[in-house]
């Protein structure tokens, strides 16, 4: 029992419960002998199955140990920006990638292909297996749509094995599984001409046609929805049940032949025989028939004001037969039953391996259904470390608006030449959605799918980590800043030179000298292969990074373009190489909405700013004639006179840091 002290996840009662389950002669056998947190977590969830379920958990029989190095890890934080599978507006699956790649036509497709989204492969060989099967069925249009249409005629076979396991299902379960059963046949003969292993390890599946057989000589077509009322059983599956049945079905009859033969004998014509769940089965007589017509083996059972009732001998030994045949086919039949579910149970294992390779072919149909749809192509993936994408596209984007021209991009990195890409460019122009696809892409490609471009190439990518916009944490007192930091000390703590890091504004949280200083420091970190030189793509307003692509190898500059056209600026959405000119802030705040009094002050003091440099920037206020208010340095005279006070021949480092921290403190104002 999994107790609320936590007991349960103690490791030698967890090593006892998992050697117990699995038959392994010692933990070592199970492949986690050096995890012994994983111990624990095994052998706490077989205790909490076996506490809830109350049932035999045999079918439990496989243990499978997911180490490092077959699927990509995505922590939270990236599955959430890159909208995996939900959108971060609504929580909703319409908006994420699943939405976009989801065409399954199973409940266990649509699981399997959920998994394959959060878990990409790492494995060159598994990809390009599974991409060579996208391919084959990608190829036949007519051969696809034929599957698909047998795929929808078959249900959620995982579950209702397991309710079958745990010995919930009912009549209607069963023959659920018995229709899914009867379509396997005719799927893997669809798949016969199929040449890829993917597939054809697929056609091989066993139809579980005993399975089918058997469920189908027992379950009737149409069973009730409860197994305790009877009308379970397929006639002629037991002789007993079918003899009982006779009995029970024909009852009216023989109650009709008693009371004609009453109504014979004693002569009254209004004698009936009826029956109520209180009194049974009796003879009905009115009283004007006459107490000397009553018979003398008649019994008086009740007395009516117009009526009385009686029963005889043998009324009673027919009511008796009738309501216990009821009773012992209800009996019989829950009991058949039930034998023949623990005998379709004890199949969950074949059961389960054709669920699964339903399941494959149900994504693999998906996936190719939408490459069709959609325009994607097969991307060559390998051991590289290059990415090299001509004409990508962002796959969610491009679906949620259909009627406006997505601008496609390319994108090149790699572990040499160019490592980190700087992009600038305006707000609203497109960075967040250039980097983002080049990630999403990645992932698609390492999944198996194909993808939104003209071509792909993808060196395999171990982890892929994005730092895209921050807000407070409240509820632990964190600010966007600490948020923010808190985000790229973990990318930085866990990237390897063969991660891709998406990096969108680091530093905006702060002040604007530091914000620069820390973003710089990031890059150059990122940058350096001694240190980390992962593939980066860094997205920010700090221009003045720009000058890093001379000065550090592996940096290239990028900029969304944007122009401005009769006043109003104009995003072109297109990648180019080179660093951007301007941020057009004002412009975009102008699109934004904002009234036009602010976006001519603000262009005002853009003005200000650009002709006073640092000076502005360091200012106080003060209206000028036309009573506006303007920066201007306020503070200067203060700072300059300390500064010449100072004998810098003299001053001691700390009190160096300290007049430092005092002129900072009067710049700020």
């Amino acid at each position: 029992m999994i107790e609320s002290g936590g007991d349960g996840f103690e490791y030698l009662g967890a090593s006892v419960r998992l050697c117990r389950q699995f038959g392994f002669a010692d933990v070592d056998e199970s492949g986690l002998g050096e995890a012994p947190a994983a111990v624990c977590a095994a052998g706490a969830l077989l205790g909490y199955i076996a506490e809830t379920q109350k049932c035999d958990m045999a079918h439990i029989g496989r243990l499978d140990v997911f180490s490092g190095g077959r699927f990509m890890e995505l922590d939270w934080t990236t599955r959430r920006n890159l909208e995996l599978t939900e959108s971060l507006r609504s929580g909703e699956k319409r908006g994420s990638l699943l939405w976009v790649l989801d065409k399954t036509r199973t409940p266990m497709g649509g699981r399997l292909l959920r998994a394959w989204v959060e878990r990409p492969l790492l494995s060159a060989v598994a990809i390009g297996r599974r991409l060579t099967a996208v391919d084959e069925l990608y190829r036949d249009n007519v051969a696809r749509g034929e599957i698909m249409l047998t795929l929808k005629e078959i249900g959620d076979m995982q579950r209702l094995i397991g309710r079958t396991v745990y010995g919930t299902a009912g009549g209607r379960d069963l023959r659920s599984l018995c229709n899914c059963c009867a379509v396997l046949p005719r799927l893997a003969e669809q798949l016969a001409p199929f040449r890829s292993l993917e597939l054809r390890e697929i056609g091989a599946m066993d139809v579980l046609e005993d399975v089918r057989r058997r469920i189908d000589e027992a379950i009737c077509d149409e069973p009730p929805f409860s197994v305790r009322e009877g009308g379970v059983l397929r006639p002629g599956y037991s002789e007993e049940v079918d003899h009982l049945r006779d009995v029970r079905d024909n009852g009216a009859r023989l109650v009709s032949e008693l009371e004609a033969r009453e109504r014979e004998r004693t002569g009254i014509k209004k004698l009936k025989v009826g029956y109520n769940k209180v009194f049974g089965y009796f003879i009905d007589v009115p009283k004007s028939a006459g107490e000397e017509t009553i018979p003398d083996d008649y019994i008086r059972k009740q007395t009516l004001v117009s009526n009385e009732r009686y029963f005889t001998q043998e009324l009673k030994e027919l009511e008796n037969t009738l309501l216990t045949a009821r009773d012992r086919i209800n009996e019989l039949e829950y009991r058949y039953f039930c034998e023949m579910r623990d005998a379709v149970a004890a199949e969950v294992e074949r059961v389960q391996a054709t669920a699964a390779a339903v399941a494959r072919l149900d994504a693999l149909c998906s996936l190719a259904e939408v490459a069709v749809r959609n325009g994607y192509t097969k991307p060559e993936v390998d051991t590289s470390r290059t990415l090299r994408i001509v004409e990508g596209r962002h796959p969610v984007v491009e679906q949620t608006m259909k009627d406006i021209l997505f601008v496609p991009n390319d994108t090149t990195l790699n572990d040499t030449d160019d490592r980190v890409a700087i992009v600038t460019g305006p707000n609203m122009a497109g960075k967040s959605t250039y980097m983002r696809q080049t990630a999403l892409i990645v992932l698609m490609a390492q999944m198996g799918s194909f993808v939104p471009a003209k071509s792909a190439l993808v060196g395999i990518v171990d982890r892929v980590f994005t730092r895209i916009g921050a807000s407070d944490d409240l509820a632990s007192g964190q600010s966007t800043f600490m948020v923010e930091m808190n985000e790229m000390a973990n990318i930085l703590a866990h990237a390897t030179p063969a991660s891709l890091l998406i990096l969108d504004e680091i530093g905006r949280g702060t002040s604007t000298f530091d914000g620069m200083a820390i973003a710089r420091a990031v890059l150059e970190y990122c940058a350096d292969k001694r240190r980390l030189g992962a593939k980066t793509m860094f997205a920010t307003h700090y221009h003045e990074l720009s000058a890093l692509e001379g000065e550090i190898a592996g940096v290239r500059n990028y900029n969304i373009t944007a122009k401005k056209q009769g006043g109003t600026l104009v995003f072109l959405r297109k990648i180019v190489r080179g660093a951007a000119d301007d941020s057009y802030g004002i412009e975009v705040a102008k699109l934004a909405g904002l009234p036009d009094s602010i976006i001519g002050k603000a262009k005002g003091y853009l003005k200000e700013l650009t002709a006073g440099g640092t000076a502005a920037l360091g200012g106080g206020v003060k209206k000028t004639e036309d009573g506006q208010i303007s920066l201007a340095d306020v503070g200067g005279d203060e700072v300059r006179d300390i500064l010449c006070a100072t004998d810098l021949n003299t001053i001691t480092p700390i009190e160096a840091m300290n007049l430092l921290f005092e002129l900072q403190r009067k710049a700020r104002g």
